[in-house]
């Protein structure tokens, strides 16, 4: 299949073009720009002002979309081409225009790619002759996510040798060349993927009917009910279905708590610079902190799939970066600074399964899901935006005032996650106390439409339906 490893490809260059900022600043882009700290914070958080609102709508328009693979290839070019021309900048608003310009076309892409998953993956783990695999929605979207995580190593590793090797190459200060390689990656990778990228399990191009017709299957006997919208499904409509449902806000609420407690990420070279190695040396040893996050993510997914529970497996996480803040907050040793940066990154597991226990939990219709996904992540990212003022340089280089806001972030996402999974809980007991439970809020039209599909009757397709559980 060619979905996970095209977008993982494309993930791992998202994140490095969005964060390449952070490591332009170890070789003079503030002092080459006249930026002063204030200004690079601004800097660093404008993206998110255009990112965060930009994915409602972005994953509204996708879920209307029938060729998401041209879509979403096409923003890949586009922010490819805006952080390319990032290089020629002179000043700050040269920077804060292509920061802006780089959040917008970036926003389609990863609450795109787990709608894009939840359109050819299931809910849990089951054995599986078309994926080759019985590892599903949560794996799959963990690996994807391992991307971002990996690339937070593949780019401190690849931006020091750019940075070492082509300072003063051609008159052109090194950070520019960060900027001008990474871009130039980015684009290839864009039109790459015009081709590479599925599209719907109804449509896509290279797959042969019968494996269209089993891509669709797999989705309806997952839920008991077609993948698909009614033509009153509006992108509107979607909007509306998902605001009013009470699990989307507490999901966004969290999210944002959740990523101002995990907003180190932005700043993690400089986090490790404060241990007092060169500038080459501290990009080396911000490497393996998100390899090993990388490990953890997908095994603690793995976990989340066999098992089919989704709080602890996004919690602990958490609870971990709490653990790393205290050690943070209580040494300023070398190595127990280093050992703190490792339980941060793993933070990133439980993030990872975010978006995939909102798809979960908001399972049909599809114009719903896709909204909720947008709204989850959009709203979710202004953690981000607030967390570029949060690791001030004025607190470091022992961050502590950074590390308790993050403490307290974490504490309150946990409470919100937990009242979800309580949310979530009474509706299957509702569901196990009334036999027709389960199919209040089922359209008899997707659930006909999953009966075809099966080649089952409408009785044996409204059992089915009747079994679907929420997953918590």
């Amino acid at each position: 299949m060619r979905l996970l490893p095209c977008i993982i490809l494309i993930f791992i260059m998202n994140y490095i073009d969005r964060t390449n900022i952070t490591t332009a600043r170890l070789k003079g882009l503030e002092q080459d720009l006249g930026l002063t700290d204030l200004q690079y914070d601004t800097v660093v958080a404008i993206l998110y002002a255009s990112y965060c609102p930009a994915q409602i709508p972005s994953n509204m328009f996708l879920n209307r979309v029938t060729r998401p693979s041209f879509y979403i290839g096409g923003c890949v070019v586009l922010w490819g081409l805006t952080s390319a021309l990032t290089g020629v900048t002179h000043n700050y608003a040269g920077i804060l225009a292509c920061r802006v310009f780089i959040g917008l076309p970036e926003a389609a892409f990863y609450p795109g790619a787990i709608y894009l998953l939840s359109r050819w993956y299931t809910r849990k783990a089951r054995l599986l002759i078309f994926s080759g695999s019985g590892l599903e929605l949560a794996f799959r979207s963990a690996i994807l996510y391992g991307g971002l995580l990996i690339s937070n190593a593949f780019g401190s590793l690849m931006a020091a040798g750019i940075l070492s090797n082509l300072e003063g190459k051609r008159g052109i200060r090194g950070w520019k060349w960060l900027f001008y390689i990474e871009g130039c990656i980015t684009i290839t990778i864009g039109f790459f993927s015009m081709w590479a990228l599925p599209d719907y399990p109804n449509n896509t191009r290279w797959l042969s009917h019968a494996e269209r017709r089993l891509a669709q299957v797999r989705l309806s006997e997952d839920a008991g009910e077609a993948d698909q919208d009614r033509a009153g499904d509006s992108m509107w409509a979607g909007f509306k279905m998902a605001f009013m449902d009470i699990k989307v806000p507490l999901f966004a609420i969290m999210t944002t708590s959740q990523l101002l407690g995990l907003s180190f990420v932005n700043f993690f070279p400089t986090l490790t610079s404060t241990l007092g190695f060169s500038t080459t040396i501290s990009l080396l040893l911000a490497a393996p902190p998100w390899i090993w996050a990388t490990i953890v993510c997908c095994l603690n997914a793995l976990h989340a799939d066999k098992s089919g529970e989704r709080f602890y497996h996004i919690a602990v996480p958490w609870w971990g970066v709490i653990i790393g803040y205290i050690i943070g907050v209580s040494t300023f040793s070398v190595g127990g600074r280093y050992v703190a940066m490792f339980l941060m990154a793993s933070g990133y597991a439980g993030f990872a399964l975010t978006l995939v226990w909102v798809s979960n939990a908001i399972p049909r219709p599809p114009a719903k899901r896709a909204a909720a996904i947008g709204i989850v992540n959009g709203f979710g990212n202004i953690g981000n935006l607030i967390g570029s003022y949060v690791w001030k340089t004025a607190w470091g280089p022992e961050y502590h005032q950074s590390m308790e806001i993050g403490i307290a972030a974490l504490v309150f996402s946990s409470v919100l996650a937990l009242g979800i999974r309580y949310i979530l809980i009474r509706d299957n007991k509702q569901l196990d106390e009334d036999e027709l439970g389960a199919l209040k809020g089922a359209n008899r039209e997707r659930v006909e439409e999953a009966a075809r599909l099966e080649g089952i009757t409408l009785d044996e397709a409204m059992e089915r339906k009747r079994g679907f559980r929420y997953l918590y």
